[in-house]
């Protein structure tokens, strides 16, 4: 359905196929036409295999498909992405049935058909050369699906644990709606789950699945857009006030919040009633994950109860660049509004590293980095973020 999809979205499927023929598979045809799935059209992509292999459904060592994609003639990027994908699958599995990643045999994410859609995709959405990938709640579906492992329960083991940390929902349809497969790979691209982002609209695509489902129409939907620069968006800020908790705590809270999806997460010393020194935990957050960041803060600290409400945020458009200093690259951040830069930050992370790596001072590394970037990206519109004097 993701092949299908970013096919229907425009890219093209010839490209795709010549991309597959530097794998070493043989006795497979790739075949993507336009059908209908309830009042929708779109493109379903249709692995074909011939009998006599398809019959035996081969299966294959992670060491097996690391080579078999490493000795392509993909490109480099390609050929990691595709390689993580597989490891992620292979990492689940294993700790599954009890074992190591190399003893994993696949079955059908290791079949011919498979390895075609996941190298296929990854192909596909490198061509488009996307800056950032969002994706909404995924509709896991629910009941039981056959396998070669057996009967399993909907969502699959393996799709539960690719999913932790990825907000889903069931709608009650009997059928698994997010495979592993799919749920490998959305969890490796998706920079963010949660509402449609705000974007201007330049394609669309439907990619379609083997069943008809009277329920829904089966399809998976790709938007491709590109930025707005400073375009509002709302979000919710979630806060509590705590006074009763040891502060020892609160950096494992917010590691939970910000791995769930928060967008920021911040504390504020406040005095509560009686004069009572206190903590104002405060996140940031989507509407979709509220839920998710609500449950945290009621499990991970001592509050009783949490409130929210909608805010507004314009942001700049965001883009990242690297540099070179005399002691190591740093990133760059980059903020534009109506394609003017107004901002430009070095990564302190980036700068840190290297000052404790080679024993120079973090302000020199973030001098250095500030002035190449000004070199590279030339005159600035208006101020840009300076070093600490």
């Amino acid at each position: 359905m993701i092949l299908g999809a970013l096919v229907d979205l425009g890219v093209d499927p010839g490209k795709i196929r010549k991309a597959l023929k530097t794998l070493d598979l043989k006795g497979y045809k790739l075949k993507t036409s336009r059908v209908q799935r309830g009042l929708i059209a779109g493109t379903k992509a249709q692995v074909s295999v011939e009998k006599s292999r398809h019959s035996h459904h081969p299966a294959r060592k992670y060491s097996d498909i690391k080579k078999l994609i490493a000795n392509s003639d993909l490109s480099s990027t390609a050929k990691k992405n595709s390689q993580e994908i597989f490891k992620r699958i292979a990492r689940v599995e294993a700790a599954i049935h009890n074992t190591t990643m190399e003893k994993i045999h696949f079955h059908e994410v290791g079949a011919v058909d498979s390895i075609v859609d996941i190298v296929g995709g990854v192909v596909a959405i490198e061509s488009l050369k996307l800056d950032k990938v969002y994706a909404s709640p995924l509709n896991v579906g629910e009941g039981f699906v056959q396998c070669a492992h057996g009967c399993l329960p909907v969502p699959a083991p393996a799709t539960v644990k690719l999913l932790q940390g990825v907000p889903v929902f069931s709608s009650g349809i009997k059928k698994e709606l997010t495979t592993p497969t799919g749920a490998a790979m959305i969890g490796f691209y998706a920079d963010k789950f949660g509402s449609f982002p705000a974007m201007k609209i330049v394609s669309d695509g439907y990619g379609a699945g083997d069943h008809i489902i009277p329920e829904m129409p089966n399809m998976l939907r790709v938007v491709l857009g590109e930025t707005c620069d400073g375009q509002g968006e709302e979000l919710v800020l979630i806060e509590s006030n705590i006074d009763d908790m040891n502060p020892e705590f609160y950096e494992g809270t917010m590691e939970s919040l910000f791995k769930a999806g928060a967008l920021d997460v911040y504390l504020t010393p406040i005095i509560m009633k009686k004069s009572r020194p206190a903590n104002k935990i405060s996140v940031l957050s989507t509407e979709n994950n509220r839920s998710a960041m609500t449950e945290i803060l009621l499990q991970e600290t001592t509050s009783f109860g949490v409130r929210f409400y909608r805010v507004g945020r314009t942001t700049l458009e965001r883009e990242m660049k690297t540099v070179k200093t005399s002691w190591g690259p740093v990133k760059i951040k980059i903020g534009r509004l109506n394609g003017k830069i107004l901002q430009v930050s070095p990564e302190y992370e980036d700068c840190k590293k290297i000052s404790q790596k080679k024993k120079v001072l973090v302000k020199q590394v973030y001098e250095e980095a500030h002035s190449q970037a000004v070199k590279l990206l030339g005159p600035l519109s208006a101020r840009t973020h300076r070093p600490p004097a």
